[in-house]
């Protein structure tokens, strides 16, 4: 019997209980409040969350500065002659910098402590702006111009604060004990926030600033700065905002737990560190760098042409650095999740395949290189298994999380199989194949072991860590996996994709293994890839309503929700052909299709809410499978329109990016998309969509050893009308091309060529 952990409450959630960390992929503090109006800054492991206003405060909604899984800055508020200014317009540009265009609003006075109030400064009398980069650190111009015909004060006024609140915490989880915050050292033009945390790292934060500034009295840090600008005159302020580490600055974290202790003052140890300016070429050379060598797509369509920008550049935005010399990975999402996750990691790096081969080999490479070899069931831990979720934080340095890695995932390792068949047949890398051999083989050791703990050939999940996660597929949180009736499914569970995915990394492996020359393998692989099928057909196959069942419980019954689940199925090619009609029926079914997209639980369940994060919401990476799944199966025109819709729903987000996921109101009822309170904007599995919808209509196919790039039945919608492609690798081939819709019909012509390869179209 699995034990369930304490659920946990959060400050300003009104006490309402929620998972612990654990528990659900969904962040905690998902009740309270919304990330549709913030604005994200990122580089590397940096990332800055504000408000519109281009400011951080505390509320619910975790904004900050963050260093990977710390944040850094927890107050950056800005005032103008006591208030706050009133916002224009904000433009995000490269994604590594924003600016903010304000004014202020009426400021009144009362002279001589009389009662009635008098205008002091009229409204849109100033231009304000907030112009930031985030590269090795954050700058920040702060300029302020005067507009009227005389002089005027003006007070700015900056007030701060760094609590060095792990990501966690951020997201609810309450501390036993803390580590020590000091108070903060103020100097004319510098602030320095210290903390020393309980893994003995000093945490430190610098606010250098271009000019003196006075301290106010009151709590917290508020620095202020007068001037009086003449009229058309401007002053200036540089903020530079810059973070260091220094580790084994204090004894070692105790292994037991005091009572939880306030974050208390104390004197600092003295640490030198010569910090050098934020360099602003950094970022730039790096996005430049990133679509220098990625595949160039447009479209007849300005709209599309936008979002695919957007969805490259996002995904430049989400590269961290790798926890070892030299590796780097796409994070899964801001903020929440700007980490290295297996499933996410996975599915990104085979949506973007056809355009940046490299993601996929990091990919690979690094997921391999931490791949459990020991069985830890605090971490869910089996050798072989691909990991879920790494985190770097100090609760993980200190054990209080166990995201060290965290390996509680049943698909992970299956989709890292497909990954390695899928970018040899873009690549032709047989070196990388060799190289990634053993732990190819280490995983399906788990997946025919460790995986299967009851040899009924499904492989299933249940938890083994109290701190870890109760569902353990792609719809991870508490209530996503529940039968028609509404009543949530009990573990272990045999998710319907897993098994999908299970019979794809079968048919890769055999590839991959008839590739090397090892013929028995090859067969047995392929010989367990029609069992499984057969069995998946008996076990999972619901008549009535004409799909798959979303699971298989303990009991071994049917989870029989109809769900988004099934179209994985078609993606990897285990459904009968015969029954494949009826799932794309289902699919297109007025329960599971707003009209937006696909939702992941039919509106005819009991449970169903399109606000739901995975009972009645629409995920773009979920679609993207699915639409790939039907053109598998030849449903092209329904894929097409899978595509459209998610394409068109680009419009109507913030900057043509596509979130996390989005609610399942009916089109009819919602002309337009309704954003998710919390949803991840970036993400990088919604990002990398977009290129996957692409290559769903285009029918993409390559196979590298043999030199051959095949589109299946090519389609556009009417509005989309050409697609050019520059720069399209396979293998050690080049290829720019443009396909055209004309006359109902759709053509592919070679533009230009470099290397061996031939391109056919297959109608």
């Amino acid at each position: 019997m699995t034990v369930q952990p304490p659920a946990l409450s959060v400050p300003g959630s009104g006490g309402a209980p929620i998972p612990p960390p654990g528990a659900t992929r969904a962040p905690a503090i998902q009740p309270a409040t919304d990330l549709t109006g913030v604005l994200v800054l990122k580089h590397e492991d940096r990332f800055l969350l504000t408000d519109a206003f281009g400011d951080i405060h505390p509320d619910t909604r975790g904004l900050g500065l963050y260093r990977g899984d710390t944040r850094i800055l927890s107050r950056y508020e800005l005032r103008v002659n006591g208030h706050r200014p009133v916002v224009l317009r904000t433009a995000i540009g490269g994604s590594y910098r924003g600016t903010i265009q304000m004014t202020n609003p009426d400021v009144l006075r009362r002279p001589d402590g009389g009662r009635d109030p008098e205008l002091a400064l009229r409204r849109q009398s100033f231009g304000i702006l907030r112009d930031r980069l985030i590269a090795a650190g954050v700058r920040e111009l702060i300029a302020v111009d005067n507009f009227t015909t005389h002089p005027e004060p003006c007070r700015l006024s900056l007030s701060l604060e760094a609590d060095f609140a792990d990501i966690f915490e951020v997201r609810g989880l309450e501390r036993a004990e803390s580590g020590t915050c000091f108070a903060p050292r103020i100097e004319p033009r510098r602030v320095t926030f210290d903390y020393l945390g309980r893994d003995g790292t000093l945490r430190r934060t610098h606010v250098d600033l271009s000019e003196p500034v006075r301290l106010r009295e009151g709590p917290g840090v508020t620095l202020e700065l007068d001037w009086l600008l003449e009229p058309g005159g401007q002053g200036r302020l540089e903020v530079l905002v810059r973070d260091e580490t220094v580790d084994d600055v204090g004894p070692p974290a105790r292994a037991a737990r005091a009572p939880r202790a306030p974050r208390t003052s104390g004197t600092a140890r003295a640490v030198s560190s010569r910090l050098p300016d934020v360099d602003p070429l950094a970022p730039v050379a790096a996005h430049e760098a990133w679509d220098a060598s990625s595949a160039t797509i447009t479209t007849g369509d300005g709209g599309t042409t936008r979002a695919i920008r957007r969805a490259l550049s996002d995904l430049r935005l989400l590269v961290n650095p790798g926890p070892g010399p030299g590796e780097a990975y796409v994070a899964a999402g801001v903020p929440w999740y700007s980490c290295l996750f297996g499933r996410d990691s996975i599915i990104t790096a085979l949506e973007l395949l056809p355009v940046r081969p490299q993601v996929a080999r990091d990919t690979l490479e690094l997921l391999a290189r931490l791949q459990a070899t020991e069985r830890d069931d605090r971490r869910d831990a089996q050798p072989g298994k691909i990991l879920h979720e790494l985190r770097t934080g100090e609760l993980a340095r200190v054990g209080e999380i166990p995201h060290t890695p965290y390996y509680g995932t049943a698909d992970a390792t299956p989709l890292w199989l497909i990954l390695l068949g899928e970018t040899y047949a873009w690549t032709g890398d047989r070196e990388l194949v060799d190289r990634l051999w053993p732990n190819a083989l280490a995983a399906l050791a788990w997946i025919e072991g460790d995986g299967d703990p009851d040899g009924d050939g499904f492989v299933e999940y249940e938890r083994r860590s109290e701190l870890g996660l109760v569902n353990q597929g792609w719809k991870d949180s508490l209530e996503a996996n529940r039968h028609r009736d509404g009543r949530l499914a009990r573990p272990p569970l045999a998710l319907v994709e897993v098994q999908a995915y299970v019979y794809a990394a079968r048919r890769h492996v055999a590839a991959l293994a008839r590739m090397r020359g090892e013929a028995g393998l090859a067969a047995a692989q392929e010989a367990a890839a029609e069992r499984l099928r057969e069995r998946f057909e008996a076990a999972f196959w619901m008549e009535d309503e004409g799909t798959y069942a979303m699971a298989l419980d303990g009991a071994k019954g049917q989870v029989d929700a109809v769900s988004s689940n099934p179209g994985h199925a078609l993606w990897c090619g285990i459904a009968d052909p015969a029954r494949a009609a009826r799932v794309a029926a289902s699919l297109r079914s007025p329960g599971l299709w707003s009209g937006w997209g696909v939702r992941t639980l039919s509106s005819a369940m009991a449970g169903y809410n399109p606000i739901g994060y995975h009972i009645g919401s629409v995920w773009p990476h979920d679609n993207a499978i699915i639409a790939a799944g039907l053109a598998r199966y030849g449903f092209g025109e329904q894929a097409v329109s899978i595509a459209a819709a998610m394409l068109e729903a680009t419009r109507h987000f913030r900057d043509a990016r596509l979130p996390e996921l989005f609610c399942g109101f009916a089109r009819s009822d919602a002309p337009y998309p309704v954003p998710y309170p919390v949803a991840c904007q970036p993400e990088a599995w919604a990002a990398g969509s977009v290129f996957s919808f692409l290559r769903s209509m285009l029918g993409m196919e390559a196979d590298a050893a043999a030199g051959e790039l095949v589109f299946r039945s090519p389609s556009v919608p009417d509005w989309l009308r050409e697609v050019r492609i520059e720069r399209l690798r396979v293998g050690a081939a080049e290829v720019d091309l443009l396909v055209r819709r004309s006359n109902g019909s759709t053509a592919v012509e070679v533009l230009r060529r470099s290397g061996e390869l031939t391109v056919v179209v297959r109608v």
